[in-house]
């Protein structure tokens, strides 16, 4: 077995890499090395560093490295479902990025680089699904940011800089520890209802209690001796049908 710690994952050679460019829909060229078993980010991609998208979700990639700076065209990067527990510094580097997908990793508060908050052009920033407990209010320098995923980690606050971010359209924050977002109080059932009832002989009830009882009993055999009233429906008892017995009739009723 090779030396090193944890998978060796799947190598990828440039044959491999050129043969896994596709263009979008949008005509960019994206570099699509996703759910390739990817354990160490291939060298060999670097010659391919002109592509304007890079997919490398659903791998088991532990690091980047700061080589990722090579890629100067990036405007779409993915890399949610790995095993990245920080981002490289030169992440910040990446100026024309206005996609970056971090789902679904091991990324820690610490591991948010500063320069993070240099991606002036980053529209959508997805951080769900991470080991994140605080969100540096630095990232309210990203003025451009439209959508920001923050779901599934132990946030306890967010930053009013981050709130208050003036292209924000969509703020995913569910499944956190938030006291302001927590779930409301069940309403009250103002309807009373009987939980035990104890069954006990006359003998054994105070004079109040045997009274009160008396007292409910009277008025239940009330309401189960009351007769409904006259209905107000009309009738018309004289009113006969074709399909009545009187079907000798039914000449006279039609002409009627």
């Amino acid at each position: 077995m090779p030396k090193g710690k944890g998978p060796q994952g799947k190598r990828i050679t440039l044959k491999v890499a050129k043969n896994s460019i596709r263009v979008a829909f949008n005509g960019r060229r994206r570099l699509d090395l996703s759910k390739m078993g990817i354990a160490t980010f291939p060298k060999c991609i670097l010659e391919l560093a002109d592509v304007e998208e890079l997919d490398l979700s659903r791998n088991l990639l532990r690091k980047i490295p700061n080589t990722i700076e090579k890629f100067q065209n990036l405007m779409w990067l993915d890399l949610h479902s790995n095993q990245l527990d920080e981002l490289p510094a030169a992440i910040g580097t990446l100026q024309n990025l206005t996609f970056l997908n971090l789902c679904n990793n091991k990324l820690t508060t610490k591991g948010l680089p500063e320069e993070l908050t240099l991606l002036k052009n980053l529209r959508t920033l997805n951080l769900g699904l991470n080991c994140l407990e605080t969100i540096p209010t630095t990232l309210g320098a990203l003025r451009e940011l439209i959508e920001l995923g923050l779901f599934d980690n132990s946030l306890t606050i967010i930053p009013k800089s981050v709130k208050n971010l003036p292209k924000l359209e969509r703020l995913n924050v569910k499944r956190n520890p938030l006291p302001e977002f927590a779930e409301e109080d069940e309403p009250i059932d103002t309807i009373k209802r009987i939980e035990s009832l104890y069954l006990v002989e006359k003998k054994d009830l105070c004079g109040s209690c045997l009274q009160t009882c008396q007292g409910e009993r009277d008025e239940l055999h009330k309401l189960e001796d009351m007769t409904p009233g006259p209905s107000n429906k009309p009738s018309f008892p004289s009113l006969t049908t074709p399909n009545s017995t009187a079907r000798d009739n039914e000449e006279e009723w039609r002409i009627k």
